[in-house]
């Protein structure tokens, strides 16, 4: 009988030894290594060929995610992972379909046998480059700087959505398709369902997207809405005037001055603090 080599990774003992017990029903099952940091985890996997991880997601130092990530970009071949966690199963239903499974603390022993089989199934199919590529591209989009806060969504059962942004803009001009940094974009206004899109080098691009279209399509942590036609680059941002009237003016590093309506003034406030 071919074993599965597993690693069971939490910070917590108890948790360890109590999913190392119950993996003893499994007879191809053969934990090698209980692990409390991700650190560790990491470094063996590194030195040795491990088939299966149990992952727990909330660690102090690097958490489960984090250490997804690692996995990814340091291992060849990587690992089935199994995500475990005390975060309510709602929560956990937008990754569910990243990672190969997921348990929930404490451990069921029917949905324990579940994941076992789906690891069985996937050992078998030999999925290991299709499950890297949507691990590594999930734990990328949410991890980072992040991190943080979406574990604190998960905690108080906020939705989580594996959302990311695009890094460029395709804009078509004269007949070809640029691609415009999303990074070097100042500002945009609203001409009718055309946007212009102002960027650090003095060009404008016109792009065919109505403003409401185009706000969705980008990060929300680097843009901010400031009139009903206008969307400002927060990096991009010098100062916000109070005017005599009690209308705020925003400006620009170029010295652009632009209007900020009422309805946009405590998002823009907020954007500035943050």
């Amino acid at each position: 009988m071919i074993k599965i080599k597993t690693l069971i990774v939490d910070d917590e003992p108890l948790a360890r030894r109590g999913l190392a017990v119950r993996l003893e029903e499994f007879a191809d099952i053969e934990v090698i290594k209980q692990c409390s940091s991700g650190a560790d985890a990491i470094e063996i996997c590194k030195n040795q060929k491990i088939d299966l991880i149990f992952l727990d997601i909330q660690m102090p130092g690097m958490n489960g995610f984090e250490v997804a990530r690692a996995l990814s970009e340091s291992t060849r071949v990587l690992p089935a992972i199994v995500f475990v966690t005390a975060f309510d199963q709602f929560a956990v239903k937008a990754f569910e379909i990243h990672a190969l499974d997921y348990i929930l603390k404490p451990v069921d022993d029917n949905r324990l046998k579940q994941a076992v089989e789906k690891v069985h199934t996937y050992l078998k199919t030999q999925q290991d480059n299709a499950h890297k590529k949507k691990l590594a591209s999930f734990v990328a989009g949410i991890t980072g700087n992040n991190c943080e806060e979406i574990l604190k969504k998960l905690a108080t059962g906020d939705t989580l959505t594996d959302r990311r942004y695009p890094e460029s803009l395709a804009v078509k001009e004269q007949g070809e398709i640029i691609r415009v940094p999303v990074v070097t974009i100042q500002w945009v206004d609203a001409a009718g369902d055309y946007m212009c899109l102002h960027c650090q080098d003095g060009q404008t691009h016109i792009l065919r997207k109505t403003m409401k279209e185009l706000e969705q399509e980008l990060d929300p942590q680097l843009f901010v809405r400031v009139h009903r036609s206008a969307i400002v680059n927060t990096k991009q941002i010098s100062k916000l005037v109070t005017q005599v009237s009690g209308e705020y003016l925003l400006v620009l590093e170029n010295g652009q001055e632009l209007k900020v309506s009422r309805s946009y003034r405590d998002k823009v406030k907020a954007a500035l603090a943050s």
